[in-house]
């Protein structure tokens, strides 16, 4: 489906698929559970989700004949953090914008995690006092006209690289990528499990598991609490996409789960519930899951086993998007494990 797209690739190859054997069994082996860890799948900065993304956009950037990416995310963004180490594979300026998404007060956290490792990079931060919201920022195309008055050639990367015309095309080849394994494996999974925002990850999912009829079995677990705004995206995302891609069938209104009980209390901030799904699985399986995204899809996947949402035998994959430094953002949340 994407032989026609160029691609600059960024990452390992396909990544790796593990069984979570004492977290199945923990949850009274009702279900076989497997992670594939994108948080694995680059040696650039730690890697994660937005990379495969990235793949299909910086061969647009390079053509531009741009000489800066500008991105926007929050202060403890993992896009922004991939986007700077982008920027500095490829030998490109990066202007990031970091709003204020969160309401946190943890002491250190504009200076620790994804932030710090973008600056290490060399990215030029803007920190910007603005709540959250998953449109298009005036901020962000501030910071467009700037770079252009300093003479400079900006590229636009909105955030999460999601309403990008290329946005969705890196989780359609994650599907591709997963029937492959599932023949190696010998078997397919019933359920994918995904964390949802800005959207582009799960669109591509969706638009990728359609070609064989999967798309529904996709469940997002909304993590921005605002899920009509979230569903309304997604669904944006993976109609551009299918017909980027001639999928050659319309994507439906409900071909997009998105299950919204555990956004809560709001965007970046962690439930007790999420504290404790992140704790859970980093002791049984030595995962580390974060607060603001995959904390809260793990939490997720852990009450839907609880709950019976799965038919019992189901296999399921949760797919690790990674974001694991912003965990250093929360400090004083986990000061005693």
């Amino acid at each position: 489906m994407l032989e026609k797209f160029d691609r600059y690739p960024l990452t390992f190859g396909p990544t790796p698929i593990e069984k979570l054997d004492r977290l199945g069994k923990h949850l009274g082996e009702k279900v076989e559970i497997y992670a594939k860890r994108e948080d694995c799948n680059s040696g650039l900065a730690l890697g994660g989700n937005k990379l495969r993304k990235l793949e299909y956009i910086i061969p647009d950037a390079i053509a531009s004949n741009a000489d800066t990416l500008v991105s926007i995310g929050g202060v403890q963004s993992n896009h922004t953090r991939m986007v700077a180490a982008v920027a500095a594979k490829i030998g490109m300026r990066c202007v990031l914008v970091q709003e204020s998404w969160v309401p946190h007060e943890d002491a250190v956290y504009d200076r620790v995690g994804n932030v710090l490792l973008s600056r290490i990079m060399g990215a030029e931060v803007w920190l910007i006092d603005e709540g959250f919201d998953i449109g298009i920022r005036r901020s962000w195309e501030q910071a467009l006209d700037e770079v252009k008055q300093r003479g400079g050639r900006p590229y636009a990367i909105p955030a999460g690289a999601s309403v990008h015309k290329f946005g969705g095309l890196g989780y359609v080849g994650f599907a591709e990528e997963v029937r492959e394994q599932e023949k190696q494996l010998g078997f397919a999974f019933d359920f994918v499990v995904v964390s949802t925002v800005t959207g582009s990850t799960h669109a591509g999912m969706v638009v990728g598991f359609a070609n064989d009829g999967r798309q529904q079995n996709v469940i997002g677990i909304d993590a921005s609490a605002t899920p009509s705004k979230t569903k309304a995206q997604v669904l944006q995302i993976a109609r551009h996409t299918a017909k980027l891609v001639d999928l050659g069938t319309e994507i439906a209104d409900d071909d997009v789960v998105l299950l919204e009980d555990y956004a809560y209390p709001c965007y970046g901030i962690p439930s007790e519930e999420t504290k404790e799904a992140i704790r859970l699985c980093a002791r049984l399986e030595g995962i580390i899951t974060d607060p603001v995204y995959e904390g809260k899809s793990m939490q997720g996947l852990i009450d839907l086993v609880r709950k019976d949402f799965f038919p019992e035998g189901s296999i399921v994959l949760f797919a690790h998007l990674g974001g694991a430094p912003a965990i250093n953002g929360y400090s004083c949340t986990f000061e005693s494990g």
